[in-house]
């Protein structure tokens, strides 16, 4: 069966559904394809709380630009990026090439967010500094009410109301090429229906491959069997659109062998079950032993690389012990989302037994751990106070308080799998570009099918991404069907 429309966008998250509703806007004729059902459309957006890393509605954060390009990937050739500072015309075909985030492509993103945001306003959506799981922060964090699910619903309503047509438990499968390999569109599956071609410029804005355990085999390697995607939305996300845009010769960018990385307590199976509480006791492995500085500084910049620490541990777990002292930490269980109980004994050779790590092991770590806190002068849990561990191997560098005042408890962590960090390029337009740094012509990404990120995550960014690149990309397609008419 065929389809013929302006535009035919492979996924419904807030990617998606921007480049639909800016697309239906100015009168073009749009699909979206969804694999799932209309009860779970929305990916990973509608369970995220969708941080936004603004300080007000109208302005990013004051580092912004500046992590984005700070963390674009390491040994980056400086003649290459020098080459990027002037202007497009003047760069090399290596420059052109490099898988990176250019400088015009971090800059016009940082400049479409507050636009962005407003355009978000006028179709209902409200924002506000709502409480955020993170005690001690540097940056700050604005929300929209209702989070993501909030998102989806006014974007889908706005699709809806203008005609945008919906394709559910439909999967695209690969890109629709002619005799010149020129995208036409896309070739989809339905359950019942079979194979399905839709005609029509291209938007892939179908999430990542955090779903998909081949993928995440080939690119993260044996060891992400330990990963799990952080909510139930991550299941939809195979990797589709990167591979057929791949396979079609476009560009790769961001870490493919890297993924955001959020500490969440395997036993819970809630949205996000995160437990942000480490900072405040210790991190042991299954040998009960400490592996890293729980505590480098605010948990919202560090919690992403303590996590990789925890991933590479034995079958990727840990456990924070703590004691009773953390529950006179303020508002100690906005830390902690999981829905299962913290694992509690009056002893630690107790807590051991129940954590079946060896007992000797983990006594030994607690009591050299004590003897290496000071009186605790100064402390503040919440922001970095200085206190510090002496002697102790790692150390750690704020919050370091003895642990000795049970009943202890604990709370096993693994890393969860937010999105991967590889994906397509992708210019100021949302324009795919090929291997060789070149448009490719009538297809188009958002959201976590574009690659940007390397090393670590800047955080509060990947929904904006999302938003804002499905909302160039909508307008550029208005843009060349105007000019075309």
């Amino acid at each position: 069966m065929e389809h013929r429309f302006d535009v035919v966008v492979a996924g419904c998250g807030v990617a998606g559904l921007s480049a639909a509703a800016t697309a239906a806007e100015h009168g073009l004729k749009v699909a979206v394809l969804e694999r799932s059902s209309f009860e779970d459309r929305g990916g990973q957006s509608r369970w995220t709380e969708a941080y936004l890393r603004m300080k007000s509605l109208d302005e990013v954060s004051d580092d912004f630009e500046a992590h984005l390009s700070e963390n674009a990937g390491p040994y980056n050739d400086p003649d290459l990026i020098g080459e990027m500072a002037g202007s497009r015309e003047s760069w090399s075909h290596a420059a052109r090439t490099l898988a990176v985030p250019d400088p015009d492509l971090i800059g016009g993103f940082a400049d479409q967010v507050a636009p962005t945001i407003q355009w978000l306003q006028g179709l209902g959506v409200k924002f506000d500094f709502l409480p955020t799981q993170f005690l001690t922060k540097t940056q700050p964090r604005l929300l929209p009410v209702g989070g993501g699910q909030a998102l989806v619903d006014a974007l889908a309503a706005r699709a809806e109301a203008l005609g945008v047509e919906f394709f559910y438990h439909t999967t695209a499968r690969k890109l629709a090429l002619d005799a010149h390999g020129r995208v036409q569109g896309l070739l989809a599956h339905h359950p019942e229906q079979g194979g399905l071609r839709f005609l029509g410029k291209v938007v892939l804005a179908s999430g990542g491959f955090e779903g998909n355990p081949e993928m995440l085999a080939k690119y993260l390697g044996p060891r992400s069997v330990y990963l799990r995607p952080v909510c139930k939305g991550g299941y939809f996300n195979k990797g589709e659109g990167i591979a057929m845009a791949l396979e079609a010769g476009a560009g790769a960018a961001g870490e493919f062998g890297s993924y955001h990385a959020e500490p969440v307590d395997p036993r819970s199976g809630v949205s996000e079950p995160s437990v942000f509480i480490f900072p405040y006791g210790i991190l042991v492995n299954k040998a009960g032993e400490r592996f890293t500085d729980e505590a480098p500084g605010t948990v919202d910049a560090h919690y992403e690389r303590v996590t990789r620490r925890i991933y590479e541990q034995a079958e990727g777990l840990a456990y924070v012990i703590l004691d009773q002292r953390v529950k006179d930490i303020p508002n100690y269980r906005l830390a902690i989302r999981t829905d299962q109980p913290a694992i509690e004994a009056d002893t630690i050779a107790g807590l051991a037994a129940k954590l079946q790590v060896p007992a000797d092991a983990l006594q030994q770590t607690v009591d050299a751990y004590n003897a290496g806190c000071g009186a605790g002068r100064g402390y503040d849990p919440l922001v970095p106070d200085g206190v510090s561990t002496a002697g102790v191997k790692p150390a750690k560098t704020h919050w370091a308080l003895p642990i000795d005042k049970g009943p202890f408890m604990a709370y096993p962590i693994i890393s969860s799998n937010v999105f991967t960090f590889g994906g397509l390029k992708v210019n100021t337009a949302g324009q795919v570009l090929d291997t060789d740094g070149n448009v490719m012509p009538d297809l188009y990404a958002a959201g976590e099918t574009v690659g940007m990120y390397y090393s670590n995550y800047t955080g509060a960014t990947s929904v904006l991404k999302g938003l804002v690149f499905g909302r160039l990309a909508g307008r550029h397609l208005a843009g060349a069907a105007a000019s075309q008419r």
